[in-house]
């Protein structure tokens, strides 16, 4: 019985750890949020964006190896629970990559 404990402590400890970023799903932003803007204004707001994304990615993948060494450690995905995962912003920018360059391929921009 205290064997089965521990195995659902631990499975639920492994399911609540951080992703990935390249694991992480685009959130669905519309491109017409973004077709109103000239080629020039989209191209800063891509670089800018996909910096923020770079950021965010990469306190999600701390974020991930600090929840893997805390479950391996004390069994506590450490970052999760300390509100170091970052999954919902990360895929909000990878959405907004994404309906950036969309916006910028429909309206023919020079790409970067």
């Amino acid at each position: 019985m205290k064997n089965r404990y521990v195995t659902l402590a631990i499975l639920l400890a492994a399911t609540s750890c951080a992703k990935r970023p390249d694991a992480i799903v685009p959130a669905d932003i519309p491109m017409a949020a973004y077709t109103g803007s000239p080629c020039p204004v989209l191209a800063t707001e891509l670089v800018k964006e996909q910096e923020n994304l770079a950021a965010l990615s990469e306190a999600q993948n701390r974020a991930a190896t600090g929840d893997a060494v805390g479950v391996f450690l004390i069994g506590v995905p450490a970052s999760s629970t300390f509100g170091g995962d970052k999954e919902g912003q990360v895929a909000v920018s990878k959405g907004k990559v994404q309906a950036i360059q969309s916006a910028m391929r429909s309206k023919n921009c020079a790409s970067s």
